[in-house]
This record gives structure tokens, C-alpha cells and sequence, in this order.
């Protein structure tokens, strides 16, 4: 009985952190307005206590104004996910513990077995998160070219810089114009450009968006036309989307390649605890723990020299 008691809790908490996840996906935009509020530094004090787990209040507040929790807001927002520091601690401490739970009774509840459950609930949250911001990223540096159109038609147009922005964060898509949108945000509730711009770009940690921040920061300051300022840029950057378009679409290849094969021998050695540890303990019995350590470690150190390599040939340069 304790045993299945044990499992439902497990699942129960894989449940709990899919359902944390769908809600950041369908969170309102008191959310963001909330996150908006934690850039500018502003003291919360709102209602919403009552409806949140006394957990999560309780990590908030330990965590919200330390380094920690500041990097882990900083993470969240570029990835646009509506959690606070102390709810993502808590799904990922659930995540930890749900699959340290099934992996302790489908292994023969050894530690070993709970210990690779525990590894694998610590790595999803973070790839997920990593994931969002990647994919997040990308589209943000393909949307920059239709942004600086609009912003230089605008501004030809009699358009102040403020004016401008704010249209494209009317007329163009997720994300750029969620991003823009709170640029404007600050501004009207008094922050300078210089600052909002700034936030924007820890927001978004794009080299083509640092140009741009650059040349609007330079022009304020000496002056100049800047319609036609990012008029060059906008086809600077428009050739650079388009190469790393072709240069991801050459390295696609060899970058899922590493990622395969790299985890690929990792994945079969966990199968093969779950479905066969007899197997699997030859590498550590008291006859074999010589030749079965060094080839475990004589694997490790290849497959992490293979990864990086083939991350290397990847990794090209605009």
C-alpha cells in the first residue's frame, strides 16, 4: 500500500509541474505586468498573496532580492515563462523529488535508481527554459528587419522615437511586440529611454538588438538623422538573418547529431538499468570494477570530446 502511495505521489508531482507549465503558457497579462513591475524595481502589494501557496510565498520572499533570484527572473523573462523565482524553485524542486520517487520503485527502489530519476527531474526544467529562450531568441532576430522598416517609415513619417515604437508594438507579432510594448510601459511611467532600452536588451541578449540600442543611444546624444541611422542597419541586419538562416540550415545537421549521439549512449545505459541491472552491474563487480571503470570513463571523456566538437563545427560565427 505505501508503495503505490508513493508512486501516485510521484506522478502527482510530474502532474503538478506539467500543470505549472501549461499555466505560464495561458498566463494573463497581469503576469507580465508583474514582471514589468520587478525590472523597474517597484514594491508589489497586491492581493495576490491570498491566492498563492504559502511554499512559494515563503521562497519568494528569500529569494526574490538575493543574486539568485535575480538570475532566475532574468532567465524567466528572456524565456518569457510567467513563473516568480520561488514558483520555479518549487516546480523544480518537484520535479527532483517526483522523479527520484518513480525511478526509486521502477529500479528495485535502489538509490542509484532514485539518484538518475533526481538527475533527470533537475535537467528538464532547465532545458525547457533553455529551449523557450533559444526559440524566443530566434524569432525575436527574424522579426528585427520588419521592425527597423516600420520604425524608419515611421519616423519619415514625423513619428517621434516613442511614436514609432509604440506602433510596432501595435502592429507586428509576438514577441517583438511584447517587448516593445513594455519598452513604451516604462517610458510613460518615467523611466529614461537610455535605461528601457537597457532592460529590453538584458531581456533579450541579441547582438543585432544591441546595434540598434547602440545607434539609438549615439544618436540622442550627438544628434543626426536616425531614420537614415537605421535605415543602414535594418540591411546590415537583414543580410545577417538571412546568412545565419543558411548557416543553421547547413549545421542543423551536425548540431542534432552531437546531441544524439551524446545522449544516446547516456539513454541506453539508463534502459539498461531499468530493464536488465545484472547487465549492467558487470562493469562493477569486484573482478571487472578495473576494466569496467576505465571504460565507463574511457566513454565519458569520448562522448564529451565528441560533443564538443561536433557543438564546434556548429558554431559558426556572423
Amino acid at each position: 500500500m505505501t508503495t503505490y502511495l508513493l508512486i501516485g505521489g510521484g506522478v502527482l508531482a510530474l502532474v503538478l509541474l506539467v500543470v505549472g507549465l501549461v499555466a505560464s503558457a495561458t498566463s494573463d497579462k497581469a503576469s507580465m505586468d508583474d514582471r514589468l513591475n520587478k525590472y523597474l524595481e517597484e514594491e508589489k502589494h497586491t492581493d495576490a498573496k491570498d491566492s498563492k501557496g504559502a511554499l512559494t510565498d515563503w521562497v519568494n520572499k528569500r529569494v526574490e532580492k538575493s543574486s539568485l533570484g535575480d538570475s532566475i527572473a532574468r532567465e524567466l523573462a528572456r524565456a518569457d515563462l510567467k513563473f516568480k523565482p520561488g514558483e520555479y524553485i518549487a516546480l523544480y524542486v518537484i520535479a527532483i523529488i517526483g522523479g527520484a520517487l518513480i525511478t526509486f520503485f521502477v529500479g528495485g527502489r535502489l538509490l542509484i535508481s532514485a539518484v538518475i530519476g533526481a538527475g533527470i527531474g533537475a535537467l528538464l526544467p532547465r532545458m525547457y527554459v533553455k529551449n523557450q529562450q533559444s526559440r524566443r531568441l530566434t524569432r525575436f532576430n527574424d522579426q528585427l528587419p520588419d521592425m527597423l522598416n516600420l520604425m524608419v517609415n515611421g519616423l519619415r513619417a514625423g513619428y517621434s522615437t516613442l511614436q514609432a515604437m509604440e506602433a510596432v508594438s501595435k502592429e507586428l507579432p509576438a514577441p517583438i511586440c511584447d517587448e516593445f510594448r513594455r519598452v513604451v510601459q516604462e517610458m510613460q511611467l518615467g523611466i529614461p529611454m537610455e535605461k528601457a532600452l537597457a532592460n529590453l536588451l538584458r531581456r533579450i541578449p541579441s547582438q543585432d538588438l544591441d546595434f540598434l540600442v547602440t545607434a539609438i543611444n549615439v544618436q540622442r546624444e550627438v544628434g543626426g538623422n536616425l531614420a537614415e541611422i537605421m535605415d543602414v542597419i535594418s540591411y546590415t541586419i537583414r543580410e545577417r538573418v538571412r546568412i545565419k538562416g543558411d548557416i543553421r540550415a547547413l549545421t542543423s545537421q551536425a548540431t542534432y547529431s552531437g546531441r544524439a549521439l551524446a545522449l544516446m549512449p547516456i539513454g541506453l545505459l539508463c534502459i539498461l538499468w531499468f530493464l536488465n541491472r545484472s547487465y549492467v552491474m558487470e562493469f562493477f563487480n569486484k573482478d571487472n570494477i578495473l576494466c569496467g571503470g576505465g571504460a565507463l570513463g574511457g566513454a565519458a571523456m569520448l562522448i564529451t570530446i565528441g560533443y564538443f566538437v561536433m557543438v564546434k563545427i556548429g558554431n559558426v560565427e556572423v
